[in-house]
């Protein structure tokens, strides 16, 4: 009995497993299929055979570093993380209110945002239930977790968490934080004109005076991409930071880093005094008038080499480019460090953490999230996917000599210089692509120069502060906070351009202004920040 019931079994044994090889063959050649591996997600499938992921991002795209989705890098990952990515490219001025419409409406989300962070509305967002609470899935994220570890950053990463005590972004992250972007001036007109290099906001406006005398058609100072460049960099010198680009991310809220607590920097006295020097500037002719509206990279490129204007607050990396058009002999372009201002030299304020990525809610209802976020996790935070992203494919955009970093000389002798050919040719360094940052990595793509002025910066005291803390709001305490921050800020713009430009008088009107403002509750605004700020 046993015999007879064992030949049948055994012969369907066989059956089974013929059945399956022929399913599994490659044909009729006789070649298998490999053997089945486990995906990122957990799934067994044969290798080589699982489809690709496919995701919608939505990327902000700069005037400066036009996004093309056949860049060497987009390709690269494309093809080493078996993933089908599918852009939403938006300028990058819209891109705040374009993610704000998404997440509040849910259903036209794209799977992954790039370049956010959770601060202001976002954060209003994220407890109310728009964002996926990253944080909950430490487990898939394995490379974000070592690198945070490997550059100790915990701290940091923990005053990221929201008031449920739960962090919704991967935020990018930097072993340390560098000065990549200042004044830059014609060094040989310095010299020309016997000025030394300015290191106070009063030699500014000295060598900017002494240039439109010479030159009266200019307008000496331009500014790279708009206004908002030009107050990052600047305002921290005058105690204050607001606006588009504020350090807060508030618009109209400072940090007092001395006490530690918020205040109505919009309506402050240090606002006043910075908005009374760049009006002056303004009405001397002395700053472009262009700078209201975005300038594109041409077409400040241009001005600066055929010396319609002299300064530009803008990045290191855009000096090769400019000095490469300039027709002038001895041309000569150079950054210094921060001015010094009623409140010191100081910079735009810079974290180890910056905006990163967030997942939509409606992402983390998908059946393969979990294999989004691993894919996601390697791509942008693994040993392998932070080199790629910022030196690219090794024996095409770079080579190692021992362990040096070498540059092709295409890339060596580009008009633009090392970082921004590597960036416009190949997307190599592009902000929202690059979520890894290793100081000494990057200082390989500059001159000796440029190493040499963050060293000097490095040794000023506080020349780069801190990113204000975020409060703890809980969801109800983050909406109230964001219905009294649009208004706040459209005003604060309006007044901002009128103060500017002159149309309205800083000393006349500024009372008014003022008032303005504390009917629109500024103060409740800010006192709500410092009510949640962590104990």
């Amino acid at each position: 009995m046993f015999k007879k019931k064992l030949v049948p079994l055994t012969l369907a044994f066989v059956l089974m497993m013929t059945t399956l090889l022929a399913c599994s063959s490659g044909g009729s050649d006789g070649t298998t299929s490999p053997s089945p591996s486990t995906t990122p997600g957990g799934s067994t499938t044969p290798a080589g055979k699982e489809e690709p992921l496919k995701l919608s991002i939505y990327y902000p795209d700069n005037a400066t570093l036009p996004f093309k989705e056949d860049w060497l890098l987009i390709q690269e990952i494309e093809k080493r993380y078996n993933v089908d990515f599918s852009f939403e490219i938006i300028p990058l001025a819209d891109y705040p209110t374009k993610v704000s419409l998404a997440l509040n409406t849910g259903t036209n989300a794209p799977d992954v945002i790039l370049n956010q962070m959770t601060v202001g509305e976002n954060a209003s967002l994220a407890l109310n239930g728009a964002l996926a609470p990253i944080s909950d899935y430490a487990e898939w994220t394995p490379n974000w977790n070592a690198r945070v570890e490997e550059f100790g950053l915990k701290e940091e990463v923990a005053k990221l968490n929201l008031k449920d005590g739960k962090r919704y972004s991967l935020p990018s992250l930097f072993d340390k934080p560098f000065y990549d972007g200042g004044l830059i001036m014609r060094q040989d007109l310095l010299k020309k004109h016997g000025l030394a290099a300015p290191k106070t906001f009063d030699d500014l406006y000295t060598a900017l005076k002494t240039f439109k005398q010479e030159n009266p058609d200019s307008y000496p100072l331009t500014i790279l991409a708009g206004a908002r460049v030009l107050y990052r960099m600047t305002m921290p010198s005058f105690g204050v930071s607001v606006g588009k680009n504020g350090a807060s991310g508030t618009n109209t809220l400072s940090w007092d880093y001395e006490k530690k607590e918020y205040f109505p920097g919009a309506i402050s006295d240090q606002y006043k005094q910075y908005m009374t020097y760049m009006a002056k500037l303004y009405k001397e002719g002395l700053i472009d008038p262009e700078m209201a509206e975005p300038i594109d990279g041409d077409k400040w490129a241009q001005k600066l080499a055929t010396g319609k204007s002299f300064a530009s607050y803008a990045y290191y990396d855009q000096i090769g480019g400019v000095e490469a058009s300039a027709t002038e002999p001895g041309f000569d372009l150079q950054m210094y460090p921060p001015l010094e201002g009623p409140d010191g030299a100081h910079h735009q304020p810079k974290s180890s953490t910056g905006s990163g990525i967030l997942f939509p809610t409606k992402t983390s209802k998908r059946a393969d999230f979990e294999r989004i976020v691993r894919t996601i996790d390697e791509i942008f935070f693994s040993e392998e996917g932070a080199t790629l992203a910022a030196l690219g494919v090794e024996g095409q955009t770079y080579t190692m000599d021992g362990s040096t970093i070498k540059y092709p000389d295409d890339i060596v002798n580009a008009k633009e210089g090392i970082y921004k050919a590597m960036q416009l040719k190949y997307g190599l360094g592009a902000d929202p692509l690059q979520l890894v940052w290793v100081n000494e990595r990057e200082m390989t793509k500059y001159d000796e120069n440029y190493r040499q002025i963050n060293k000097v910066v490095a040794g000023m005291d506080q020349a780069i502060q801190s990113i204000p803390p975020s409060p703890l709001f809980d969801d109800m305490t983050a909406e109230e906070a964001s219905s009294l921050q649009t208004p706040l800020f459209d005003t604060f713009q309006i007044w901002a351009d009128a103060f500017l430009t002159g149309k309205k008088d800083l000393n006349a009107d500024w009372d008014q202004y003022v008032k303005e403002m504390k009917n629109l509750q500024i103060e409740k605004f800010n006192q709500l920040y410092n009510d949640n700020m962590a104990k």
